[in-house]
This record gives structure tokens, sequence and C-alpha cells, in this order.
């Protein structure tokens, strides 16, 4: 039996292949060769699996990796190079992921409150992070936009940019940022 992890990990990936069209509880029982009644011991439904998918993809591809970060407790330049280390080698399977939330979050609200909730979640960390190095505080939201910006507009490419030239982008961003936010990779 698939446990509800599989489940929504096997949801993921069909978001990513296929988009949100494809997530269908027939399509989720023929991915893990199991049935309905399997599918309905872990959640009430499609709706209550949405919800479900959507927390999940909130907390493996966005807080997992803030407290991935925070873990190492290290001061914030350190922090910061582990952020950036954490999601470009992610393996998780998320090349193309974003791209799907995002196109199926211009086509449901709830899926669009996931989105924003995410994304200010995200800057709203690395204001933290920017902040603690000390640079200018009208300049920390608009870092913190900027950098952001990098890795998003970096998955809409096509082909995405790989993460060796993402760690690249990143470098020189954050050389030609005040002094005060000096940043060596």
């Amino acid at each position: 039996m698939a446990s509800k992890r599989d489940w929504l990990k096997t949801g993921l990936t069909i978001l990513r292949q296929d988009g949100a069209r494809a997530l269908t509880i027939e399509r989720l029982c023929a991915e893990l060769d199991l049935t309905k009644g399997s599918f309905y011991h872990h959640f009430k439904g499609i709706a209550g699996y949405k919800t479900d998918l959507l927390a999940h993809f909130e907390t493996e591809h966005t807080t997992r990796f803030i407290a991935g970060t925070e873990s190492a407790g290290t001061p914030a330049q350190s922090r910061l190079r582990r952020l950036l280390n954490l999601v470009l080698e992610d393996k998780s399977g998320s090349e193309g992921l974003e791209i799907a939330i995002r196109a199926w979050a211009l086509q449901d609200p709830e899926v669009l409150a996931l989105q924003e909730r995410v994304d200010r979640l995200r800057i709203d960390y690395l204001c933290s992070l920017l902040r603690e190095l000390g640079g200018p505080r009208d300049d920390v939201e608009p870092m913190a936009r900027m950098l952001y910006l990098i890795l998003i507009g970096a998955q809409q490419v096509v082909p995405p940019i790989p993460a060796p030239d993402l760690r690249d982008i990143y470098a020189l961003a954050l050389r030609l940022a005040p002094n005060e936010w000096e940043y060596t990779t």
C-alpha cells in the first residue's frame, strides 16, 4: 500500500509532467497501480487531495529549504550561501513544477492563494537574511525580490538555466550589491 506521501509525490510528478488537468483520481491510481479505495483511505475526494497536495508542495519546496538553512545556525552570509546551495542542488524532481503551479494558479483561487503565500514567505525569508547582513534598509526588499526573480525567471526560460550558470548569476548579482552585502561563493 502506498503512503499518503507517495500519493502526494506522484501528484506533483503528474502536475509537473502534464499539468493540473491530469490530476485525477484515475490517473493517480494508474500511476501507483492502486485502487480508488486506497486513494480514499488517505483523502476525502479530489478536493481534499488538492488541498493536501498544495500543502505538500509548500512544505517540500519552501519550508524545507528555510528549515534546512536555519538549522545551520550560522551567520546570515553563510545561511544565504546554504540556501542557494540547497535550492540549486535540489534533486526532488522539481524541474517544471514551479511553472505548473503558477499556470494552475491562473485558473484556481486556492492555488493562487498558495502561490501568493509561498512567494511572500520566500521573499520575506530573503529579506530577513539581507537585514541581518546589514545592507541599506531601503534596498532590502528590492534586493530580495531581485534574487527571487532570478530563480523564477531562470525556471521559465526554455531550456531552464542550469544550476552552475544560475550560481554564477547569483554571485554576480550579489557582487553588484552594496558592500555591506558582500557575498563570496
